[in-house]
Order: structure tokens, then C-alpha cells, then sequence
């Protein structure tokens, strides 16, 4: 649900998610970019985030900082009133896009106070052992706070729980969440090598909440011009693969997001956007609002 003016602002005091960011870690326009997707300046997108909105703690949340995250706070805060506070940031994993964002709470920038940073142990070290990172913790600009797989964090109208994923963990593990606000909840997986790795069913994952916002950074082999397996994710069309036994009513509450600048499926005229849009796919926006 992509809403504007009065309407949004009114909309956006429920206890929801918001989708703040939807591309991977270089965002759009991405850096060395010539080609005809990174061209026009207008088109351009944030990297992959999502706000929660507590409507009944007046307080929101975000899963990963992005380098993008002084215009998502702008966003979000230009949709709720005045009275909404900043809360905390839940983190997947150490890669550019996921992470690099807390750059700006320090005293360069917002000079945050103990903002609650919550994150995975080997992550939790890397900010820890790791400049610049370890001056925001020296200096109080955030608090780290541990997770623990499949353990739920309780914080005001959200259950916030970590799910480990297999992804190319360099620095840190990487995690999705499972989110459950008041009357629905949501799975957020934007990094994933590939389903197949994963200890779970992606179907059965997404038969057990009523949104599923997942890995969607390329459409298909081929995309970028080096080796794909260098840059493992579930192709679009691999997921729908996967998926293509479901009932309708299940694959609508899937969300693909997280995608690459190449990925064709950004054109919302693409003839294979529009067939999966037909056959009940979601492609996640900037602006996307759901109740939770």
C-alpha cells in the first residue's frame, strides 16, 4: 500500500511495518553505474530496511542501518507525529548495506545516546573489536545488545526473533527476523545463498506468517556480468520455483525486496513483473505499509 499526503500520515499511527528501502547494499543510482537503470537520477532507491511502528508506545524501530539511513529517518519521521521516538536497530549481518549506517549516530553526525543495537554474538564482536565501530560502543553512542537464534526479543508491541540463514558470513552471521505485532506478523529475509542451503522450508516459513518480505536481488543467471556463484542468492525465478505449488492466498504474502540496480523486475511495466504480479507476487515499494 503505497500512500501520500494526510491519508499516509493518518495511516502510518498504526502499529505497522514500513518498508523504507528496498535495494541491495549500493542502492540505486549505484556507484560506478553508467547503464540505463542508474542514469536517471529521479529513479533514485534506498537500500533494504524496514520500520516497525509502534503505535501504542509511540516508538519505532529499524531492521539494519543502511547508508541511506539520515533519508529513511526523514521518511519515516515526515509520516508519523511528532511524539514518535527513535528506539532501536535490530541488525542481519555485517555486509555494507546492513550495517554501515551507524556511522551516523556518532558524533560526527546525530551523536546518539546508548541507542539499543541489537545483534548476533559474532557481529556484536565485530562492532566491538572493529574502528569505527568500536568508538560508537566507547562512546556510549549505541548499547549492544544480544541475540540469540530462534530466542524472541519482547520490545512494546513487537516479538522480534532472529532466524539464521546461510549467507557469505565473512565478519558476522547472518539472520532474518520473524516479526509478530499485535495481529499479524512478517518475515524479513533479505540475504540468503540460496533456499536449498537453508534448514527450513521457505513454504512452510511462509505459511506461518501473513507477510514474507524475502530475498529478491536478482531476477535470473546471467544478470551481472562476472561469475554468479560468486554472489550466491535465490534468483526470482528460482523462488517462484520453489513456490509455484502453493495456493494463491500463500504465495500473496510474499514480498520480494533487496534488489540488485540490474534486476529488470524494478520496471513495474517488465512483462515478467507483471505476470507474477498476476499470479500473486508482491514486489516490496518505499512507502509499502502493513498492519501489523
Amino acid at each position: 500500500m503505497l500512500l501520500s499526503g494526510a491519508s499516509f500520515f493518518a495511516a502510518a499511527q498504526e502499529t505497522s511495518l514500513l518498508v523504507v528501502g528496498i535495494m541491495q547494499d549500493g542502492g540505486r543510482p549505484q556507484l560506478g553505474c553508467l547503464k540505463s537503470c542508474c542514469k536517471d537520477t529521479r529513479q533514485r532507491e534506498f537500500v533494504s530496511s524496514i520500520a516497525l511502528i509502534d503505535s501504542a508506545n509511540q516508538v519505532y524501530h529499524l531492521l539494519d542501518a543502511t547508508p541511506d539511513i539520515a533519508s529513511q529517518f526523514q521518511l519515516i519521521n515526515q509520516s508519523l507525529s511528532a511524539t514518535y521516538k527513535f528506539g532501536s536497530i535490530f541488525l542481519t549481518h555485517a555486509h555494507v548495506g546492513h550495517y554501515t549506517g551507524l556511522q551516523f549516530l556518532g558524533r560526527e553526525s546525530m551523536n546518539a545516546s546508548n541507542v539499543p543495537v541489537y545483534a548476533m554474538p559474532r557481529m556484536g564482536r565485530f562492532l566491538t573489536d572493529n574502528g569505527p565501530w568500536s568508538q560508537l560502543v566507547r562512546l556510549n553512542n549505541i548499547q549492544l545488545k544480544a541475540l540469540h537464534t530462534d530466542q524472541p526479543i519482547q520490545l512494546g508491541n513487537f516479538q522480534i526473533t532472529p532466524v539464521l540463514v546461510p549467507h557469505r558470513d565473512e565478519f558476522s552471521e547472518t539472520v532474518g527476523f520473524k516479526v509478530k505485532g499485535p495481529r499479524k506478523s512478517f518475515l524479513f529475509i533479505p540475504d540468503i545463498d540460496k533456499w536449498e542451503k537453508w534448514d527450513r522450508l521457505l513454504a512452510n516459513e511462509i505459511e506461518k506468517v501473513d507477510y514474507a518480505f524475502i530475498d529478491g536481488t536478482f531476477f535470473a543467471d546471467g544478470e551481472v556480468n562476472r561469475p554468479m556463484r560468486e554472489i550466491p542468492h535465490p534468483f526470482i525465478s528460482e523462488t517462484i520455483t520453489l513456490l509455484s505449488s502453493l495456493p494463491r492466498s500463500i504465495r500473496e504474502r510474499v514480498y520480494f525486496t533487496h534488489f540488485n540496480h540490474t534486476n529488470p523486475l524494478l520496471n513495474s511495466n517488465h512483462p515478467d513483473r507483471i505476470m507474477l504480479e498476476k499470479a500473486g507476487y508482491h514486489f516490496a515499494t518505499t512507502g509499502t505499509r502493513l498492519l501489523l
